[in-house]
C-alpha cells in the first residue's frame, strides 16, 4: 500500500511516493504545531478556510509569528515551488488554495518552477520540463492565484544573487548532517537542497524586498528541507543580517485515486489531471477506490466507509461545501447512498468543475510568457 506508520527511526523522504499515516506522531517526533489551537486567529485575519477547519492543514512551524507581522501591516510573504515532472493535478491544487488564501491577507507569493530538482532527480527531458511549467503557471492563474502580487520563476532562470545564497549556504552543512537528514544521496540531490534553501530564504534579501518573514505550505514529507532551512538560516546571520527564519504550514497528501501511495504526476492512475480531457477524467473518478461494502445490500446495511474512500476524498479537498459535505458523509456510514449514486453525483461536480477551469487556462496559456521568463534551454 506504500504507507508510513510511525517507528522511532523514521526519515521523512521529500522524494518517495509513500503516504504518511497518523499524523498526529509528527508532532511528537519533529517538534510540529497544531493548527486547531491558532484556528480562531487565521480565520480573523484570512476569513473562513475549508483547509483549516477541516484539519486539512493540520500543523506548523512559527505560523504564529507569521501571522504576528500580517497583523501588524509588517512585510510578509509566501514561498512554495512545483516540480513540472508532469501534469498539473488536483494534490498541486491544494497548493494552489493556500497561496490564494494567504494572497488574500495581503501576502506576497514567490513560486518556484523547480526544473533544477526536476531535471536532476527525476530525469524529465528539459523540453518537457519548460513545457511543463508554462502549463503549472497557467494553471495557477487559472485557478485564482493572482499574477500581480506573485513572482514566478524558474530555478535555473532567476537573479545572481539567489544563486549566491544557495552557494553560501552550502558552506554551512557538513555531510554527516545530510546524512542524518536524508540518508545517502546523490549529487543532483544535494544540488536540488541548496536550491530549496534559496528558494525559502531569497525574499527575505534587499534585493528581492526584504520581507520580515516567510511562510512554505508543504507536505509532511517536505519536512526535512525545512528543518534544514531554519538551522541555515541562523548560521548564516552573521553573513547576511536580518535572514529570518521562515514559518511552515503542512497539509495532508491527497491519496491516489487507487486509494494506496500518494497522488503523484509519476503515477497517471493516482491523479486528476486539471487538463486532461474531461471524459477521461471522469473515467478515473467512476473507477477510484471507495470505502464501500463488498455489496449493495452490506452497504445498505452496516454503510460505508468514506474516511477510506477516494471520492469522499475529492469532496473534503476540493468539491463540496460543508453543508452538503456533513450530509453526503451521513449519507455514506448510514447506508443511504451506493458508491455508483456517489460516483455519478461526483462526476457531475468533477465535469461543472473541468469544464469552467479549461475554459480560463484556454485563455491564459497563450499569453502565460508575461508572467513567467523561461530559459533558452
Amino acid at each position: 500500500m506504500g504507507v508510513v506508520l510511525f517507528m522511532e527511526n523514521f526519515r521523512l523522504d521529500p522524494w518517495g511516493h509513500v503516504l504518511i499515516e497518523e499524523y498526529e506522531k509528527l508532532f511528537k517526533f519533529f517538534g510540529l504545531s497544531p493548527t486547531k489551537n491558532l484556528l480562531e486567529r487565521i480565520e480573523r485575519i484570512g476569513g473562513k478556510s475549508k483547509l483549516y477547519s477541516r484539519g486539512i492543514v493540520f500543523a506548523h512551524r512559527d505560523l504564529d509569528k507569521f501571522l504576528n507581522t500580517v497583523e501588524h501591516g509588517g512585510k510578509a510573504a509566501l514561498v512554495t515551488g512545483f516540480m513540472p515532472s508532469g501534469p498539473f493535478h488536483f494534490g498541486h491544487k491544494m497548493v494552489a488554495d493556500q497561496i490564494i488564501y494567504f494572497q488574500n491577507m495581503g501576502v506576497k507569493a514567490f513560486i518556484a518552477m523547480a526544473d533544477a530538482e526536476a531535471y536532476a532527480v527525476r530525469k524529465i527531458p528539459r523540453k518537457k520540463l519548460l513545457e511543463n511549467a508554462k502549463n503549472y503557471v497557467a494553471n495557477l492563474i487559472a485557478l485564482g492565484v493572482d499574477p500581480k502580487r506573485a513572482v514566478f520563476y524558474m530555478q535555473t532562470n532567476y537573479e545572481p544573487a539567489y544563486y549566491r545564497l544557495a552557494q553560501m549556504a552550502s558552506s554551512k552543512v557538513t555531510t554527516s548532517e545530510l546524512k542524518a537528514i536524508y540518508g545517502d544521496i546523490e549529487p543532483g540531490k544535494v544540488i536540488a537542497i541548496f536550491t530549496q534553501v534559496a528558494d525559502i530564504l531569497h525574499p527575505t534579501l534587499e534585493e528581492f524586498g526584504k520581507y520580515k518573514i516567510v511562510v512554505v505550505p508543504v507536505g509532511p514529507d517536505q519536512d526535512p528541507h525545512i528543518r534544514l532551512t531554519r538551522d541555515i538560516a541562523e548560521r548564516l546571520g552573521t553573513d547576511i543580517p536580518g535572514l529570518s527564519k521562515p514559518a511552515s504550514t503542512y497539509h495532508k497528501l491527497m491519496r491516489g485515486l487507487d486509494g494506496g501511495e500518494k497522488m503523484s504526476s509519476s503515477r497517471p492512475e493516482s491523479y486528476i489531471s486539471l487538463n486532461e480531457p474531461i471524459e477521461i477524467a471522469t473515467s478515473k473518478l467512476m473507477n477510484a477506490y471507495t470505502g464501500g461494502r463488498p455489496t449493495a445490500d452490506e452497504q445498505r446495511r452496516f454503510g460505508g466507509v468514506p474516511d477510506k474512500c477516494m471520492i469522499y476524498e475529492l469532496y473534503l479537498y476540493h468539491l463540496l461545501d460543508d453543508d452538503v459535505l456533513r450530509e453526503i458523509y451521513d449519507k455514506c456510514r448510514n447506508g443511504r447512498i451506493l458508491c455508483g449514486e456517489d460516483k455519478r453525483f461526483a462526476a457531475r461536480l468533477l465535469r461543472d468543475f473541468l469544464d469552467e477551469h479549461q475554459r480560463k487556462f484556454n485563455e491564459i496559456i497563450n499569453v502565460v510568457e508575461d508572467y513567467i521568463e523561461l530559459p533558452k534551454y
